[in-house]
């Protein structure tokens, strides 16, 4: 039966924790802090992007998830201590998930540069040939004149991209980076500015 009063709660999950099977509670602890962070690891990439209702709704599910954890190590820490090793353990492991699972999830937009001095009429072809769409400058590098091939796409598209550049120019310099917000005009795709006088108009 579940005793009365906060103390009494605490002892009782306390007992029922202590009664689950070595391995299987190890196994619950790591489990669910590989998963809260994962779950933290991808909120703030989606609250760096602007993306509020992805952010508060894996919010709530981090910290329901960590209240569990923490809760079953502190009530069962001083009878089982190396329950703190699956929970560090879990930690680090769930950091490296998070990551993998943000770069499968692919979320937001990228920006590609691209500098070449000699294939930049061969590459901006193969792109626009590829539907992507490219903005070509030209410039001056120390041996010479280049030319920059400036691409905004979805994270998705950036491995393609990069395929078909690299067929024609396997030793071609980029530079990848990753925009905070992004608007669509007219088909095209243009960063929003982010200096503090456009944010205030924008609000």
């Amino acid at each position: 039966m579940r005793r009365e009063g906060g103390q009494g709660y605490a002892t009782f999950m306390a007992f029922e924790f202590n009664d689950l099977p070595l391995g299987l509670l190890a196994f619950l602890v790591f489990f669910s802090r590989v998963l809260d962070v994962s779950i933290g690891t991808i909120r703030m990439i989606a609250t760096m992007q602007g993306r509020m209702v992805m952010a508060f709704v894996l919010g709530i599910f981090e910290v329901t998830i960590w209240l569990i954890v923490i809760a079953t190590v502190v009530n069962t820490v001083l009878e089982r201590p190396w329950l703190l090793l699956f929970y560090a353990l879990g930690y680090s492991t769930g950091n490296v998930v998070g990551i993998v699972l943000e770069r499968k999830l692919a979320l937001g937009h990228a920006i590609l540069r691209i500098i070449t001095g000699t294939h930049a009429q061969e590459i901006f072809d193969a792109l626009i040939a590829a539907e992507f769409r490219v903005t070509r400058f030209e410039g001056e590098g120390v041996r010479g004149p280049v030319s920059e091939l400036y691409i905004v796409c979805e994270r998705k598209r950036l491995a393609p991209a990069l395929k078909v550049v690299q067929a024609i120019d396997p030793e071609v310099f980029y530079l990848c980076e990753t925009p905070t917000r992004v608007r669509r005009f007219r088909g095209q795709m243009a960063m929003l500015p982010q200096n503090w006088r456009s944010v205030m108009k924008r609000k």
